[in-house]
């Protein structure tokens, strides 16, 4: 794969196989982040996990202290109260059985998260061969699946994001965008780091984290040391 001038630049400017404590790693990072748009910082972090097991699977959910710096769309299934409830709460859509066919036929896809009540489960399941492959079904572990629909659209709008096992055994999540300081990315690091290291499945045997890298949306990443954060 091809990269421009700047992602090339970047790479000259430090050592890449060094993996550098979290504070040198957030001062790197902020500066391989080129792009004349505001790019997304994400971490990504190899496990020693085999999600084939079902006992050790990762999925939760934390809100991360300044944020993500993206607008979050939020659908909420709910009926009745906790319908006007999620209205209240900042929902950017709500709806129930109505959604389904404009969802499912017509291919309508505008919304970053989906939240429900309990009671919608059965609605929502309709919808699992399009929201599943997306990653957008409701999830309890997620706190996406609750009757408390104010603390949930809350949350996600202040920052909430979902941290999950992919099919290679890493975790990808956004952490900000380049604009924020060294010690928001860095403070949103650490709750997240904090948050996985809790999730640890007590069946595993050997090393948790194998390796942690930050990269910006276009340019190269940058190894954290993970002596500190196991």
């Amino acid at each position: 794969m091809k990269h421009g001038k700047n992602y090339n630049a970047s790479l000259e400017s430090y050592d890449k196989s060094k993996a550098m404590d979290v504070n040198e790693a957030v001062a790197q990072v902020k500066k391989n982040a080129k792009a004349k748009f505001d790019e997304t910082i994400e971490a990504h972090i190899r496990t020693g996990c085999d999600g084939r097991h079902a006992e050790q699977q990762i999925r939760g959910a934390v809100v991360l202290p300044h944020g993500t710096g993206k607008k979050v769309r939020v659908l909420v299934f709910a009926k009745g109260p906790k319908a006007d409830e999620a209205t209240a709460a900042g929902a950017d859509f709500v709806g129930a059985d109505d959604l389904i066919p404009k969802i499912q036929n017509e291919g309508w896809l505008d919304f970053d998260v989906v939240v429900a009540t309990p009671d919608m489960m059965g609605v929502v399941g309709r919808l699992g061969r399009v929201l599943g492959p997306k990653g957008l079904m409701p999830n309890p572990k997620a706190g996406t699946v609750t009757m408390d629909v104010t603390k949930a659209v809350n949350d996600i709008k202040a920052g909430k994001i979902e941290y999950r096992l992919d099919k290679s055994n890493i975790i990808h999540v956004p952490i900000g965008k380049a604009s924020f300081t060294e010690e928001q990315l860095a403070d949103n690091f650490q709750t997240l780091m904090d948050a996985i290291n809790k999730a640890k499945p007590a069946s595993l045997k050997g090393q948790y984290l194998r390796s942690i890298t930050l990269a910006p949306t276009m340019g190269p990443g940058v190894k954290v040391s993970t002596a500190k954060i196991q």
